[in-house]
């Protein structure tokens, strides 16, 4: 009960604060129902999505959303790409794919369970920087559920050093994430600008949570070792013959992998060639994939469809989106730019700390798209007065992706990869397990990413 009345109270103090800072009353009380959304997300993980709809059901209620506009926030090309790549996704788990590379994973780290996590980590980080951290998280996830359900070991330790190091590559280059492109079209930078300023950075911040990482999960990684020396070797490599003999029976599951990731990889290419307009290939390659997955299933496609899709966390990105959306719509976004706008005159140094970390902790409670489009705005204004903005890109960029990692809500990666973990009843991860692992892989990767950044002010025009 106590829980609950701490809950109502959230939105209450948001609408009267709101008021008092001389929001209308219309901002009050959209800011007021995006709150008690996240809010209720985060206290009572487990009924988020009845959060999600009374906040939008009470959005649309008060009029400050109608059918157009949500159409407009929801952002079905995500929705979309989602449910497609889990189709793909299921599709390679029924053929046992994953199973295959998780094999081909013990046989390079050589049984050891610290090379496995360094492995998974690296891959993670690579998948997301090539792809997106959907994208990423999705695979990456498949294989980290065969290896916990192999080992009888927990999976959420494992999912989060996967989680934290995809948030962190998907900074690496502009199509490892959605705010990496926004901040292209908005700055003007290209694909070689995020390899000189952004990928050496990502991976310094890598390179930190990995080993940070093992000191923290320390105590898991010694029984994850103690559980790999049980298994009977024998046992162990006559598994690996039978799936290496699946594996030549079945390539079809590892050409639809293959063309899959070529695919999103050089979907750029595809849309030049084809005259189409951009990140049209984006979504068009997940269609393909899932489409010939759905063929090739034949009678199972239906099932695959209804079981492989995860719909309660792909409603609750469709209701979350509309919510983050309706801010824009009402001028919140807007009206707080002004005021930021005139701490600029601070030091250089202090002001990209404070770009950086609020554009963070802004990502880790809302949705870091809003976050990047609500900075976008302000760097426009900064930018006509004189300031150098050129730094303030990359702390945006940064401070949007890897303090991500702090809230299970702060990434689509974090929250697709729990709802995978909860749709298999795997296990339940708490805010309080989440967040005391993730500050360790949010702040100190960050703090390290802007200091590397301040030094290389100079160089920058």
């Amino acid at each position: 009960m106590r829980k609950f009345l701490s809950y109502i109270m959230i939105p209450i103090v948001i609408l009267f604060v709101s008021q008092l800072a001389d929001f209308t009353l219309a901002q009050s009380i959209s800011l007021a129902i995006f709150t008690s959304i996240i809010a209720g997300a985060i206290m009572f993980w487990r009924f988020r999505l009845a959060f999600a709809l009374s906040g939008v059901s009470i959005l649309f209620a008060s009029g400050l959303l109608d059918l157009q506009h949500f159409i407009e926030y929801a952002n079905l090309d995500v929705i979309i790409f989602l449910v497609c790549m889990m189709i793909v996704i299921g599709f390679l788990e029924e053929r046992r794919f994953f199973e295959i590379l998780v094999d081909r994973i013990m046989q390079y780290s050589k049984n050891n369970p610290y090379r496995i996590v360094l492995f998974l980590m690296i891959l993670s980080a690579v998948f997301a920087a090539m792809v997106d951290e959907v994208t990423s998280i999705l695979f990456m996830m498949a294989i980290t559920v065969n290896i916990a359900s192999r080992f009888n070991i927990s999976i959420i330790p494992l999912m989060l050093m996967v989680v934290f190091a995809t948030n962190i590559g998907s900074s690496a280059t502009v199509i490892g994430n959605p705010v990496g492109v926004m901040i292209a079209f908005a700055s003007g930078y290209g694909f070689l600008d995020f390899l000189r300023w952004s990928t050496p950075i990502a991976i310094c911040a890598l390179m930190t949570i990995v080993g940070l990482m093992r000191i923290y999960f320390k105590p898991y990684l010694k029984e994850f070792e103690e559980k790999m020396k049980m298994q009977v070797v024998a046992k162990v490599s006559a598994e690996v013959s039978k799936l290496d003999m699946e594996k030549k029976l079945d390539p079809v599951a590892a050409i639809l992998f293959l063309c899959t990731i070529g695919g999103l990889v050089f979907h750029t290419q595809l849309e030049y060639l084809l005259h189409l307009p951009k990140n049209t290939m984006l979504l068009g390659v997940p269609m393909i994939g899932a489409a010939a997955a759905i063929l090739i299933e034949n009678v199972k496609a239906r099932e695959l469809v209804e079981r492989r899709v995860d719909w309660w966390t792909i409603l609750f990105f469709l209701l979350f989106f509309t919510s983050v959306g309706t801010l824009k719509k009402t001028g919140v976004t807007a009206t707080i730019a002004k005021d930021i706008a005139i701490l600029a005159n601070m030091d250089t140094t202090l002001f990209i700390f404070f770009v950086g970390y609020v554009v963070g902790l802004m990502s880790a409670f809302m949705d870091n798209i809003l976050a990047v489009a609500f900075w976008i705005a302000v760097m426009y204004d900064l930018a006509s007065i004189g300031i150098n903005i050129s730094p303030l890109w990359w702390a945006t960029l940064f401070g949007s992706t890897y303090i991500g990692n702090l809230t299970i809500i702060g990434s689509t990666a974090n929250i697709v990869a729990v709802g995978m973990v909860e749709r298999q009843r795997l296990a339940h991860v708490t805010l309080k397990e989440w967040v005391k692992a993730g500050i360790l892989a949010s702040f100190p990767p960050l703090t390290l990413a802007l200091l590397l950044l301040i030094i290389q002010i100079p160089l920058m025009t």
